[in-house]
């Protein structure tokens, strides 16, 4: 995974930001007067290389088909959200879906970070992805392409984990 670089955001999409971490505070079960300086920045150095390694962690289980690794980075409250289908909520919805991928098919992604920022204890981390997915029965790999919005939560122990993962798949191509 490349490192990520924070880029300075213009104040309107700082503000934008600030209302979306106030919705995801609210979503994810907080009152946003419970985080009265909801005002997000750039992640320091020690917050990057948490999330870095976290992502580290996860992508590692996702393209091993470990799913008790998975299981284990996951939050009971995680949900994942991506066009045409329900959101998939809770961990064990998550690792009932990565149950049947890791069993059909070899998965090999990657995740290119592009803007990281953090307020108290939550993270948002914009970025794409890319999947190569490989019948494990034979056939063709398949590939897909895409942007991802996350959302991460600092545990009481300092640990991140990624409580919201929101998923655009890019077109695919016209032959």
């Amino acid at each position: 995974m490349s490192a990520a670089r924070t880029k300075p955001a213009a104040p309107l999409v700082r503000a934008a930001c600030a209302a979306w971490l106030a919705a995801v505070v609210a979503a994810c079960g907080g009152e946003p007067s419970e985080f009265p300086e909801l005002r997000p920045g750039p992640a320091t150095a020690a917050d990057e290389a948490a999330l870095d390694e976290f992502d580290r962690r996860y992508l590692g289980a996702i393209n091993a088909g470990d799913i008790e690794t998975l299981a284990s980075l996951t939050t009971e409250d995680h949900m994942m959200i991506s066009g045409g289908r329900p959101p998939l909520t809770g961990k064990q919805a998550l690792v009932d879906t990565m149950t049947r991928a890791f069993a059909t098919f070899d998965i090999d992604e990657t995740w290119t970070p592009e803007e990281t920022m953090v307020s108290g204890d939550l993270a948002f981390r914009r970025g794409t992805w890319v999947v190569v997915a490989t019948p494990k029965a034979g056939g063709n790999p398949s590939r897909s392409t895409g942007s991802f919005a996350r959302i991460y939560r600092r545990q009481p122990d300092g640990a991140w984990y990624m409580v919201r993962d929101i998923l655009a798949t890019d077109p695919a191509p016209r032959n």
